[in-house]
């Protein structure tokens, strides 16, 4: 029997994430290389012990969720709401752009060129004869860490549960909601709860700040490769004193006010851009590529989800990118079901495992697949930046080639800026919100989150690269207890779905009204 805790068990998770947050910093800025050589041990013992394991749990994740959406219960409808609370455009914008839009702006343009010049191991039985063969492949990959799996374990059977806990079960939106099939609402007050809530909220905090960081470092390089302003860590404070802002004051506004703007102005942004791209580059290339790499990608499906025969190459790939989304998947599921009451559990495996996954597949042809044409047609124009320069020169070698770059070049610049803005103001609501416990936290308590990530972000980018590098590895640390709480989702999800199927028929068999939760 789980006894309680209720005067002190809120307290607990604000002092364990700030003091957990504060001796990292402390750490960094004392010894770095040490703190590193720490991190990089318990990162190859994380991906060792739990790699496989997370492959196992993102596939069986999708394919439960999917199950569950084309079956009858895929028509019960969530929240307290008899009707949708937000617009579908709006409700699908910051579905895109808050979930994993932030770093796939970042891999879209250079992962496809990474496995096209090496190709990835579940394609290493067959060799491809020309380099033209590896496209398929190439962006076959790319899809898996950016498609159904991924952003399955992002929002589906982990924002049905909090859904339900939350408007049925009267339990606060936080990641210890995520047990209430389990365990009924005896963590809610439970000094349990709160550490639950904690490490879920250090590892969606890692998670935000390493791009936040690595957005500092690729805008210093653009700068410097557009204007020739020098990319010093001087620039790269100014950008993130600027980008803090902007999503400080989003934040400050509100879910229903900043961020649904900035998400309305990422989407037309994003699809212009991409259109503009798309033919103004080689149209015809991309197209059929895009349909190649589907195609390979739905065929190698469980290949390329299951692959574990090179270790360490899964380490910095897919085992990082499961991770990476194991631990933003408490706190991101918290957001979903903040903005999700009136859809059906239909419209949201679809939305979020189906819909969003294709246009991300898309965005990163689109992107991809213009580095890898050029590549084609000249042999390292795109590989030699890469290897010289790091992820940020592939979107700039890439759009240099094309007509208007001195447009298409700033504009994706503002865009990749404005994608990272989105993502820290919906973590800053989605932190405060598991802190608090409260649904609509105070603008005080986001605008402290929201401040607190960037100046991490600050200190790390004084330490230098290696500290937001040393901060990528933590991400993967930080998602072993939280990928603890997520493997439940695969038995909770079923179990709430099957009580809300046996409430909606015990309304329909009785005469007065039912609670809109569990009306189709």
């Amino acid at each position: 029997m789980l006894s309680k805790t209720p005067d002190n068990g809120d307290k607990l998770v604000p002092q364990i994430t700030i003091s957990f947050i504060s001796l990292f910093l402390f750490w960094a800025l004392l010894d770095m290389q040490g703190l590193s050589q720490i991190i990089q041990g318990l990162f190859e013992f994380s991906t060792q012990l739990l790699g496989a394991a997370w492959q196992w749990m993102l596939l069986l994740n999708f394919i439960i969720a999917s199950v569950i959406a084309v079956s009858r219960f895929g028509k019960l409808r969530l929240g307290n709401s008899s009707q949708p609370d937000i617009s579908t455009f709006r409700w699908l914008s910051m579905i895109m752009c808050t979930l994993i839009a932030g770093g796939g702006v970042f891999w879209s343009a250079a992962e496809p060129i990474f496995h096209f010049t090496t190709l990835p191991p579940a394609f290493s039985h067959s060799q491809p004869q020309t380099p033209f063969e590896s496209v398929g492949p190439a962006l076959a990959q790319s899809f898996l860490h950016w498609g159904f799996l991924a952003w399955a374990a992002l929002g589906t059977l982990s924002a049905i549960i909090l859904m339900y806990a939350h408007y049925k079960g009267g339990l606060k939106l936080r990641p210890r909601a995520l047990l209430y099939p389990l365990f009924g609402g005896r963590l809610e007050n439970h000094w349990l709860g709160s550490i639950i809530d904690a490490f879920s909220i250090i590892s969606v905090a890692a998670g935000t700040i390493g791009p936040i960081g690595f957005l500092c470092l690729q805008m210093g390089y653009s700068l410097e490769a557009v204007t020739g302003i020098a990319n010093t860590p001087f620039v790269q404070l100014c950008i993130l004193a600027v980008v803090v802002a902007v999503y400080s004051l989003s934040a400050a506004s509100g879910v229903d006010k900043g961020l649904q703007w900035l998400s309305k102005f990422n989407v037309i942004g994003a699809s212009l851009l991409m259109l503009a791209v798309l033919f103004l580059g080689p149209t015809t290339f991309i197209l059929e590529q895009f349909g190649q790499g589907f195609s390979t990608y739905l065929l190698h499906f469980g290949q390329l989800a299951l692959t574990g025969s090179n270790p360490e190459w899964n380490q910095w790939w897919t085992w990082f990118f499961w991770s990476w989304f194991i631990g933003f998947a408490p706190v991101i599921a918290i957001f979903v079901a903040r903005i999700s009451s009136g859809r059906t559990i239909r419209e949201l495996v679809c939305a979020v495992a189906i819909c969003a996954p294709v246009v991300t597949n898309f965005w990163f042809t689109v992107l991809g697949g213009t580095g890898i044409f050029f590549e084609l047609q000249t042999p390292g124009s795109i590989s030699d930046p890469l290897a010289a320069a790091g992820l940020p020169a592939v979107l700039i070698a890439s759009l240099s080639q094309l007509p208007l770059a001195s447009i298409l070049l700033p504009s994706f610049m503002l865009l990749s800026t404005t994608f990272v803005v989105t993502t820290g103001d919906s973590m800053a609501y989605s932190i405060a919100a598991s802190v608090s416990g409260d649904s609509e936290p105070t603008k005080q308590h986001r605008l402290f989150w929201a401040i607190a990530m960037g100046l991490v972000a600050g200190v790390l980018l004084q330490v230098g690269e290696s500290g937001l590098k040393a901060l990528q590895s933590f991400i993967v640390i930080t998602a072993v207890p939280v990928s603890a709480l997520l493997a439940t989702t695969l038995i909770g999800g079923p179990l709430v779905v099957y009580k809300m199927g046996n409430e909606r028929q015990q309304c329909e068999a009785l005469p007065t009204d039912c609670a809109v939760s569990v009306i189709s």
